[in-house]
């Protein structure tokens, strides 16, 4: 198949294109019957995989959790090597990707809630799926492609704001600098373009306004509108699936598709457990987690949960506490790597959580002046609120996203607004955020000395009774 033929279920499988080629080549009952076609394209296309047999999908449930394992170790494995997963990349694997995005949301669907860790996972592997496949195309083809897949999304959309994109804009690839608007819609096709500035352009000559809409509307916006836009769609594609399971029955080939994908996520979660495991994320020995410490907590932690005043007792342990104890625990290299996550992904069962996190929260909330729970009972649903499981008295799974995990309060932020908190020492004056002094002073305690390790200790007191 060459790059002419392929259309837009090569960046978007829920396109018309990619529901045509689901409706012509799905046969459930088969999806783990050996295919030889599949295997015949992977040889021919794929490289790096001749060497090892087992690393050749052979059926179509194959090539799915193949998907997911492809995006897993990208982001957790040291080793990882790309062109292990080559074929995916390549136009002809196309229409059997299609297929096998469409079954790895119904099992995930079927096994997993929308919110949950797996789900997520499916989500970002589209995005970097359709990211990867766009760098790999000439540039000509490229825009080609992108100008017909964004033209098949913006028909189904009556308009697009740049609200829409929040988002995209909050991660900090696009500005709104970057959009053309007209009264808060965004302006990406040509015609919509004439149209919309009719009067402005209507002397020009047709090379000049060509030239001043590709400079408004670059291709770097539409490609990155674009994948936004497949993502949203595909969760509310999950989503959809999600509610038509309560009331039909799942195919059985679906069913073991999820029980495949679950054991796959377990393996691959125990071999590379930097990120999605343990929680250990892409640390060094400054900023990697571990179990707190609180003799390197700053001088505001320590005031907090030894006891606040009212007046300052509510933004103190829900706003400032609870974050920073979350993110010192799990994943205190939030800001260094820029990357939104959540509890779960370093917390998969929530045992830290309710085991390490809550009881120190609870623990300032009780040495509070009056004890903060005895008077406002509803700062326990904040405090679940604020690491992101939304408004419900305790943390669940099932409820993870429907708030996000709000992130460590800075040095200047805690100055404004919870200033009787703030008594800095000597440290704090080279820090600008709580997290990242609690990071250098444990780093700096442990190098002379002085640090207990409260999880090395309970493991010799454990030998000792099983000598």
């Amino acid at each position: 198949m060459n790059q002419t033929e392929i259309r837009e279920g090569f960046l978007n499988p829920l396109s018309s294109d990619g529901q045509r080629i689901l409706h012509e080549n799905i046969d459930l009952n088969s999806i783990f019957d050996e295919n030889e076609k599949l295997i015949e394209i992977i040889n021919r296309v794929g490289h790096g995989i001749m060497d090892d047999d087992s690393k050749i999908p052979k059926s179509l449930g194959e090539l799915a959790i193949k998907r997911i394992e492809w995006y897993f170790r990208e982001k957790n494995d040291k080793k990882f090597k790309i062109n292990e997963y080559s074929y995916f990349f390549n136009e002809d694997i196309y229409e059997n990707d299609v297929v096998c995005f469409h079954l790895l949301a119904q099992a995930i669907a079927q096994q997993y809630n929308t919110n949950s860790r797996e789900a997520r996972l499916f989500f970002e592997s589209q995005k970097r799926i359709i990211e990867e496949r766009l760098n790999r195309m000439n540039t000509e083809f490229r825009n080609y492609i992108v100008d017909n897949t964004l033209d098949e999304l913006l028909n189904n959309i009556t308009t697009l704001k740049w609200t829409d994109l929040i988002n995209l804009i909050s991660s900090k690839k696009i500005s709104l600098e970057d959009l053309l608007l007209s009264g808060g819609e965004i302006i990406l096709n040509e015609d919509d373009f004439r149209e919309t500035f009719y009067t402005e352009i209507e002397d020009w000559q047709e090379r000049r306004i060509e030239s001043v809409y590709n400079e408004l509307v670059g291709y770097k916006v539409k490609e990155l509108i674009l994948t936004q836009i497949i993502v949203q769609n595909t969760e509310e594609y999950l989503k959809n699936i999600k509610e038509k399971l309560a009331i039909i029955d799942i195919h059985p080939k679906i069913k073991k598709l999820s029980e495949e994908l679950e054991k796959q996520l377990k393996k691959l979660t125990e071999k590379y457990s930097e990120f999605y495991g343990s929680g250990s994320g892409f640390s060094n020995e400054f900023d990697k987690a571990e179990k707190l410490m609180k003799e390197a907590f700053p001088p505001c932690v320590l005031k907090t949960i030894e006891g606040v005043k009212s007046g300052n007792r509510n933004d103190a342990i829900v706003l400032f506490l609870t974050s920073f104890i979350s993110y010192s625990r799990l994943y205190p290299q939030v800001f260094k790597n820029n990357e939104n996550i959540s509890i779960s992904d370093v917390d998969p069962n929530l045992d830290i959580t309710f085991n390490e996190i809550l009881p120190i929260i609870n623990e300032a909330a009780e040495n509070a002046v009056p004890p903060l729970f005895e008077d406002q009972p509803q700062e326990k649903i904040n405090i679940v609120s604020k690491l992101g499981f939304g408004m419900h008295s305790e943390p669940k799974l099932e409820n993870e996203g429907e708030t996000k995990w709000y992130t460590p309060m800075s040095c200047e932020k805690i100055k404004i607004h919870l200033g009787n908190l703030c008594h800095p020492n000597k440290a704090c004056k080279k820090i600008g955020n709580p997290l990242s002094y609690y990071s250098m002073r444990k780093w700096q305690l442990k190098k002379d000395g002085k640090l207990n390790n409260t999880s090395k200790d309970s493991s010799k007191k454990k030998d000792k009774k099983n000598k």
